[in-house]
């Protein structure tokens, strides 16, 4: 059998995942979203983490329990291992439906994020469009969903993003057309989600938005953390400071 791990058990975890170096499993571990499963309440040897489109493993790949975790998943998701031994698993296991895909770290820094440096960004915003904070009314706008649910899919309601998320988007015509935001929160920051509509795309919109958002994560005191799912967003985050540390392997599970 697997349990779900209340917020005294996530605690135990941490050593589990300390060669991962992710935020969105400190999303869940420290408590603020997403679910934790183990094979053992007491005394935990594999676990597996769940926060969004993103499933973590840790702990022993061969315990009793990991091929049942392994197979606890929602449709169409992507999963992250650390060792060799976990990937053969995952792919064994889901043999015929998996997909191997890369995505790219960058070092978690905050001397690379230079304030003066970002804010000149802001000024490239062309003059039909408009910045504005994430807030109840745009929260809830069906233009921003509409680019992406995972502006604030991540927590529990729409009350409970502006209470504890973070975001800004840009307007056109009253319409959202592109929207940095707080995909997942920890402790010590967010982890940031971009989307820009298609049709207004290429015009600097997302560096504009993406600014907006570090800006606020600095001056609040919290890491804007980025990760990349392709080459265009390695190159959004380098312009904006960052410095890639790494490609890694995501592996896209259909079901």
């Amino acid at each position: 059998m697997i349990y779900e791990a209340d917020l005294h058990v996530r605690k135990q975890l941490f050593p589990m995942f300390e060669d991962m170096n992710d935020t969105i499993i400190l999303s869940c571990l420290q408590g603020h979203m997403g679910s934790a499963w183990v094979d053992d309440v007491e005394k935990p040897t594999v676990c597996q983490v769940l926060v969004g489109d993103f499933v973590f493993y840790a702990g022993n790949p061969h315990a009793k329990e990991a091929d049942t975790l392994l197979y606890h998943l929602p449709e169409n998701i992507l999963a992250i291992v650390h060792t060799d031994e976990w990937k053969s698993r995952m792919e064994t296991i889901h043999e015929g439906s998996i997909e191997k895909i890369q995505r790219y770290r960058f070092k978690k820094n905050v001397d690379d994020l230079d304030r003066t440096y970002i804010k000149k960004f802001l000024s490239g915003l062309p003059k039909e469009y408009e910045l504005k904070p994430i807030d109840a009314s745009l929260a809830g706008e069906a233009s921003l969903h509409e680019i992406s649910d995972d502006f604030t899919g991540q927590f529990h309601s729409i009350d409970d993003y502006i209470n504890r998320g973070l975001g800004f988007a840009i307007l056109y015509d009253g319409k959202v057309v592109c929207g940095a935001s707080s995909y997942s929160i920890y402790d010590e920051g967010i982890e940031i989600e971009i989307g820009t509509h298609p049709v207004h795309r290429r015009k600097g919109l997302a560096t504009v938005a993406a600014a907006a958002l570090i800006l606020e994560c600095l001056d609040a005191g919290l890491y804007p953390s980025w990760d990349a799912a392709n080459l265009e967003s390695v190159k959004l985050a380098q312009k904006l400071g960052y410095v890639l540390e790494e490609s890694y392997d995501v592996y896209y599970i259909k079901k």
